[in-house]
């Protein structure tokens, strides 16, 4: 019986393919490494998936966690803070790869790992408390006037 020769990958499939770590396929195809999914959502070719270079992408992966992100964002705010403005918490961060501004490499999707050059540039952008007023949601204590009740 001849064997099927795949056409179509996934993210996982064509790690696999590579025999690099799905984290690494992700940062790549994030990153720009490797093209953009060329079949349909989240799904490539096999041309794209041969012609990447596993050695390139395993060795562009470098993840840090949400926490460290977090620290790197608030730190990129300014110190001290601005007036009314909360510390950026690793929620927060999970909440910026929900909106698409980083990158989701692995980990828990609310506290995800994310590659620190994306973060770095993230930090850089002069409209960082706008993207975090925009795309992260008030905490309780962010909600609520001096009195203590919901404003």
């Amino acid at each position: 019986m001849a064997r099927s020769v795949r056409e179509v990958f996934d993210e996982s499939e064509a790690a696999g393919r590579l025999r690099v770590p799905v984290a690494a396929w992700r940062w790549a195809t994030g990153s720009g490494l490797v093209p953009a999914a060329d079949v349909g959502p989240g799904r490539w070719s096999r041309a794209v998936v041969e012609a990447a270079d596993p050695e390139a992408v395993r060795a562009a992966l470098r993840g840090i966690e949400a926490g460290v992100a977090a620290d790197r964002l608030t730190e990129a705010l300014g110190v001290p803070l601005p007036i009314l403005r909360p510390r950026v918490t690793a929620s927060a961060v999970g909440h910026l790869v929900k909106a698409g501004l980083l990158v989701y490499l692995g980990g828990e999707p609310r506290f995800p790992v994310i590659h620190p050059d994306q973060v770095a540039a993230l930090a850089r952008r002069r409209d960082l408390p706008a993207l975090l007023d925009r795309h992260v949601p008030l905490g309780p204590e962010q909600g609520r006037g001096a009195s203590g009740r919901a404003t």
